[in-house]
């Protein structure tokens, strides 16, 4: 009976040593730095001028900074889970955008505006002239929406507000909301930067024409 005990208890022991021996063998181990995310953004935009017309430029315009929501002041690529919790906002763990989306979406719309007129950075401390109009965006919706986990939509809403400085202050001129949606080609990451930048150049394209209707119809 004590040479079985014995025997159960030096193979314990083995094992114990060997369990050890594992463990300090993998706090020795050099740590594995966590996966970088891969960053997005909308692309390098216009690779060459656009070609000269006859026709004459456009009014300058003020082009104010791009309010967000705080859920959107970040470089988050953001998701919801319609069919789950669509009023949770979550983050992708391993992707994120070059600058917050306000950003992009003004940086964006910068280079589509400046191919047909002088955009003017309202906190340059240019002068503007007495007829340039400010334009205001407001973002508050920049986010994935999945239908179902292999169904999903870009989701872009955001708010256009047009002033125009007189006597001290700015007066409205014109308001307009834009909602936009595109499908996603892919249910990750890479699908949702893809159909949100469409969405994104649909909107420019959309608010580039009401401006110019804006224009007209206050032209003398």
């Amino acid at each position: 009976m004590k040479s079985v005990a014995a025997h159960a208890y030096s193979t314990r022991a083995r094992c114990l040593f060997c369990l050890m021996l594992l463990a300090l063998a993998a706090a020795c181990a050099p740590l594995q730095p966590p996966p970088r995310a891969t960053v997005y953004d909308f692309g390098p935009g216009p690779l060459a001028p656009e070609p000269a017309t006859r026709q004459a430029p456009l009014a300058p315009l003020v082009l104010a900074e791009v309010e967000a929501s705080a859920a959107l002041d970040s470089t988050a690529v953001l998701y919801r889970l319609a069919y789950s919790d669509a009023q949770q906002l979550r983050p992708y763990a391993q992707a994120r955008w070059s600058m917050a989306p306000a950003q992009l979406l003004r940086q964006r719309l910068r280079e589509q505006l400046g191919q047909r007129r002088a955009v003017l950075n309202a906190a340059q401390g240019m002068v503007a002239p007495a007829t340039a109009l400010s334009l205001h965006l407001e973002l508050e919706e920049f986010s994935q929406l999945f239908e179902s986990p292999e169904r999903s939509n870009a989701l872009l809403r955001l708010r256009a507000t047009l002033g125009q400085s007189g006597n001290g202050s700015e007066r409205l001129v014109a308001q307009r909301s834009f909602v936009l949606q595109r499908p996603a080609p892919s249910a990750d990451a890479a699908g949702g930067v893809r159909a949100l930048t469409v969405a994104t150049d649909a909107a420019i394209q959309e608010m580039v024409q009401w401006l110019e209707q804006v224009e007209r119809s206050k032209a003398p």
